[in-house]
């Protein structure tokens, strides 16, 4: 598990005055704020953030030491973290992303699949991006119950049972 975990990324500016277009991973968008300070991935710069309000596709924020426009379009694309310690404890059955990408995916009768590449979400269901040697391409599983039974984080590793045909 990293220290850090990627809770948002900056899309530019909003206005003139300074204020960034936020996306926030967060479930409730607006607890990003409550992360604060937030950084870059290596922690070389830190940023307290304050929500001014929700606009289309995120948020309308301030950062501290960003005051014009060009300094927030000058951010563009940047990643923020917060520390690990700074989130909520997962419930069980819950997990950051940061933390699937990257297992050994196996089916149920134990073959090697590939890794976890990525971890999407397009509005219905998380999707988990397998990628391994014997696949073509990447292939978007549903991480649901049903398709992924086990999830063992301290293993590294998951199990899924695909849907039929889904990985053919």
């Amino acid at each position: 598990m990293t220290e850090r975990v990627q809770v948002g990324t900056i899309g530019g500016a909003y206005g003139v005055k300074g204020e960034i277009r936020l996306k926030s991973f967060c479930a409730i968008p607006e607890d990003i704020a409550d992360y604060s300070p937030l950084t870059t991935e290596d922690g070389s710069r830190s940023f307290d953030v304050t929500i001014s309000r929700q606009i289309t596709n995120g948020l309308a924020a301030r950062l501290s030491g960003v005051d014009t426009k060009e300094q927030a379009d000058a951010l563009r694309g940047l990643a923020l973290f917060a520390l690990r310690s700074q989130l909520p404890e997962t419930d069980e059955d819950e997990y950051y992303y940061t933390d699937l990408i990257g297992l050994d995916v196996f089916d149920t009768g134990g073959n090697p699949l590939g890794k976890v590449k990525a971890v999407q979400n397009h509005g219905a269901t998380d999707l988990l991006e397998i990628f391994g040697p014997g696949l073509k391409t990447t292939v978007l599983l549903p991480f649901t119950k049903e398709a992924v039974p086990t999830v063992d984080i301290a293993s590294g590793r998951v199990i899924v049972d695909p849907p039929e045909g889904l990985l053919e």
